[in-house]
């Protein structure tokens, strides 16, 4: 891998791949036909095509009359992701990233998911591909995303209920990795948030900019000018950093991500390695993560710009 590649697998200080050497191997490769097809303009025609066509792009910039009266201060423009195929963002991630797997010759696609919109944007792009789907996601969030488990199943996934740890989203991502390292010879891992060892935080970003390159546009047509800030609910991060993209070098854009207030891991914590890359990560009392270790009251606002 080329210095110019691994210096991309950082954001800052954190980024990375601290994975075992046979998995390395595999995300080097995976790394490597990303950046050979991310640029290839049939790539990127097919990938068009199906945003286009089957995910319902661009999705429209709509101002909100009625939220800018009540605020009583700036005008509010909602990126209406929710009218895509699927309602949520995480369609367009599912559809480069499967695009990618076909062409690296991949017949199953794993994944993990969280509320389960990653999961229901993975089984639709595979069911469009006639690909084999296995979804891991905590069992604790089967019981409450239930709906989503059954659209899931539904469109010919399984889903893999992990009951490991908290049986929440970390615990999936262990399990898809895990399932990575056994099966990598057939099998590509589709990851839907902006986390894990590089390249999939950077292929992620990739697939996801395509909201901040329709609204910064949008905005230009119907203000004339950039907007003072962008705002995005920061969970896995996937949302957020397509939100964030093509506004990062524009210095007079603030860029403002919401985290929950139960598990502030953007924002507190300390440098540590967990799902294969470096980040801040909270820790209990016995130096072990924890993802419910302050117990706050009230919204929290990360004013960070983001590191890209």
């Amino acid at each position: 891998m080329s210095q110019e590649t691994l210096q991309e697998g950082y954001f800052g200080e954190f980024g990375g791949s601290f994975v075992p050497p046979e998995l390395q191997e595999v995300l080097s490769y995976l790394s490597e036909q990303f950046y050979k097809f991310r640029d290839d303009p049939a790539f990127n025609e097919e990938l068009q095509y199906y945003l286009r066509e089957y995910v319902g792009r661009e999705s429209p910039l709509t101002y909100a009359e009625r939220l800018t009266d009540a605020w009583g201060g700036a005008k509010v423009y909602l990126k209406r992701e929710d009218l895509n195929h699927t309602g949520a963002h995480k369609i367009n991630n599912a559809i480069g990233q499967i695009l990618l797997a076909k062409r690296m010759g991949a017949k199953r696609i794993i994944a993990e998911t969280g509320a389960g919109q990653h999961g229901v944007a993975t089984a639709t792009a595979c069911a469009m591909f006639n690909m084999d789907c296995v979804i891991y996601m905590g069992a604790e969030d089967t019981r409450r995303q239930a709906l989503n488990v059954f659209r899931m199943e539904l469109l010919g996934a399984k889903v893999v209920p992990v009951d490991k740890g908290q049986g929440r989203l970390k615990d999936a991502v262990d399990e898809a990795l895990g399932d990575l390292v056994q099966n990598y010879q057939n099998t590509f891992y589709l990851l839907g948030s902006a986390v894990g060892p590089h390249p999939f935080p950077t292929m992620v970003k990739h697939f996801q900019a395509i909201i901040s390159e329709e609204s910064k546009r949008q905005i230009m047509e119907k203000e004339g000018r950039l907007p003072d800030a962008v705002i995005a609910c920061a969970g896995g991060g996937s949302n957020a950093i397509g939100a964030f993209a093509h506004y990062i070098e524009e210095p007079d854009v603030r860029l403002i991500g919401v985290e929950p207030d139960q598990a502030p891991t953007l924002t507190e914590g300390v440098p540590g390695i967990i799902h294969g890359f470096k980040c801040l990560v909270l820790l209990d009392e016995a130096g072990g993560t924890a993802q419910n270790l302050l117990d706050r009251r009230g919204a929290r606002l990360s004013g960070h710009r983001a590191r890209t």
